[in-house]
């Protein structure tokens, strides 16, 4: 029997058809529309729920019989047997101590050629106890029962164990995935997907939708409630489970100063985190870049790639630093080399605060200099807004250099200083002398003349 609805599932209303232990979703999470279609797994391989009503009804129907002992088995009870007798129209079951069970008729019709070929004579299974004793003395056992009650205890297993489940996207729905654990359908609620998946769904169509199904899916069981026919499933706390691994294996393989690719994968207001393989660093806001940054994502954007050093591993709590901007050429070393206290510069206001002025070097974008509110007049200022505005270019005084500290000081009052007359009379020769100086040319030597003097010698 297959599953004929045509219906497409939302997170909330999952069908109960059959014996298939279709899992009922959480109705506290939003559905999203995703396709019009179920692409959940079909039925074929269980029982109805019409069956288990009639094996139900059967099993109360027989009577109580006081002249014969009880029966061994008690309905529900797992039992390990072998197949003892296999026809096209029965099979029959050793259940031991000479009672043999008989597989429904009914779960024989649902059976697949495939699932025929393996119940030979001799095979061990586990059949499921229907009626422990009909009306005729039979005992009824279905072996599509035992499996579908082991997966539930499976299932209950896994969840109490934490164990990570490995399975299949079986099909999806307008709330989240179906995946398949053994003969059940499990459910992974949109809220519970990874997300990496989350975001592909996010952008994907209903033809990419399809491309899902048979796709690998890592996942823990939140909640197993059998009575209900429910089954949960979390791709985000077997994600999280698989990071903290991968972290520790590759926290001790780091060492400081390597240099690794990642992807950004989130931005904060105080850094980046970037995925190195498998585990989280942090880069720092003071080590995205050389250049003054106030958020990540004036620079980055979640999902770039980026170079990036470790510049410190922590085992105990298992942090990762990392730096973007000592992949790249220090800024300050042009400084130490090119500019000296009381030295003109031009520079544009990037930022103002209480204190001063910020200005970035026109010449060299990535030192950012500070202009203190007390160098930007000579007249008493209360707020350095009163004076300059962002984006200005100025002509700015070099009053300090501090290359340990990273530090440069600039003055807008002290442009014009009688104090740097010498300094600046000094530049100007330098500058004039460098303009005057004529180009050097090395002369040329004739190629008669060069093979003659190789000759001679």
């Amino acid at each position: 029997m297959t599953d004929q609805s045509n219906e497409p599932l939302d997170e909330t209303t999952l069908p109960q058809s059959d014996a298939e232990q279709a899992v009922e979703a959480p109705s506290a999470t939003p559905a999203v529309e995703v396709a019009e279609t179920d692409h959940s797994v079909g039925a074929g391989d269980v029982l109805s729920a019409t069956d288990v009503a009639a094996e139900e009804a059967e099993a109360a129907q027989s009577p109580a019989d006081a002249d014969r002992p009880a029966p061994r088995f008690k309905r529900g009870d797992i039992v390990q047997c072998k197949i003892a007798v296999k026809s096209p129209l029965a099979i029959t079951v050793d259940l031991g101590e000479g009672q043999i069970g008989e597989i429904m008729s009914r779960e024989l019709e649902r059976m697949t050629p495939q699932q025929m070929a393996e119940l030979e004579e001799g095979v061990e299974t586990s059949v499921f106890i229907v009626n422990p004793r009909t009306n005729e003395g039979k005992i009824l056992v279905s072996i599509t029962r035992a499996a579908e009650e082991l997966d539930w205890r499976m299932a209950e297993e896994y969840r109490g164990e934490q164990r990570i489940f490995i399975g299949a996207v079986a099909g999806f729905n307008k709330g989240g995935l179906i995946v398949r654990f053994g003969r059940l359908r499990g459910f992974v609620p949109l809220s519970q997907m990874s997300d990496d998946r989350r975001r592909a769904l996010q952008s994907a169509t209903p033809q990419q939708y399809d491309t899902m199904v048979n796709q690998s899916i890592s996942v823990k069981v939140m909640e197993v409630n059998k009575d209900q026919n429910r089954l949960i499933l979390s791709e985000r706390m077997a994600n999280r489970e698989n990071r903290e691994k991968r972290k520790d294996e590759l926290i001790n393989r780091l060492g400081v100063g390597q240099v690794l690719t990642g992807k950004v994968v989130s931005l904060e207001d105080f850094g980046a985190f970037v995925d190195v393989g498998g585990a989280e660093g942090l880069v720092h806001l003071t080590e995205l870049s050389w250049k003054h940054v106030t958020h990540a994502k004036e620079l980055l954007k979640v999902g770039q790639e980026v170079k990036v050093e470790v510049i410190s591993v922590d085992p105990e709590r298992k942090r990762i630093g990392l730096s973007i901007k000592r992949t790249e050429t220090d800024p300050w070393d042009e400084v130490a080399s090119s500019y000296v206290q009381g030295q003109l510069v031009r520079a544009r206001i990037t930022k103002l605060t209480k204190f001063g002025a910020f200005a970035r070097l026109v010449n060299n974008n990535e030192i950012e200099g500070l202009v203190h509110i007390s160098e930007l007049s000579d007249q008493r200022v209360n707020h350095p807004k009163e004076v300059v505005n962002e984006g200005d270019t100025l002509t700015l005084r070099v009053i300090k250099v501090d290359i340990r500290s990273r530090r440069l000081g600039l003055s807008l009052k002290r442009v014009n200083s009688a104090e740097y007359l010498d300094v600046d009379l000094g530049m100007r020769r330098e500058s004039e002398s460098a303009a005057e100086a004529p180009a050097v040319v090395e002369p040329e030597v004739a190629p008669e003349q060069e093979t003659g003097s190789e000759s001679e010698s």
